[in-house]
């Protein structure tokens, strides 16, 4: 699945290149997944906390904002990572506007 161009930016598509970023660039979903495992993971700390078992929330807790940390880190070096493709692509391409 996903797009297997070289350019994770869509420059032909739209005047937006980085609005489906997310879905022509797969080199983010084990990010997205992450992000996933995070919400299910606050839930299931909420709800550990709402049942009086303040042991297992806190542990929950803490995976929980790790794995935040981690995805939220992970997309900003792949977005970062796309930006400087883009920034390549337009210095091969002089003429081309930003």
């Amino acid at each position: 699945m996903g797009d297997t161009a070289k350019d994770p930016v869509d420059h032909a598509r739209t005047t937006r290149p980085h609005a489906g970023e997310t879905m022509k660039d797969t080199k983010n979903m084990p990010a997205i997944v992450l992000l996933f495992v995070a919400v299910v993971s606050f839930v299931a700390c909420l709800a550990a906390f709402a049942t009086s078992h303040s042991d297992v929330g806190t542990w929950l807790a803490v995976i929980t904002a790790v794995l935040f940390v981690v995805s939220a880190v992970w997309l900003g070096v792949e977005h970062r990572r796309v930006r400087r493709r883009e920034d390549e692509w337009h210095t091969d391409r002089g003429s081309a506007e930003r």
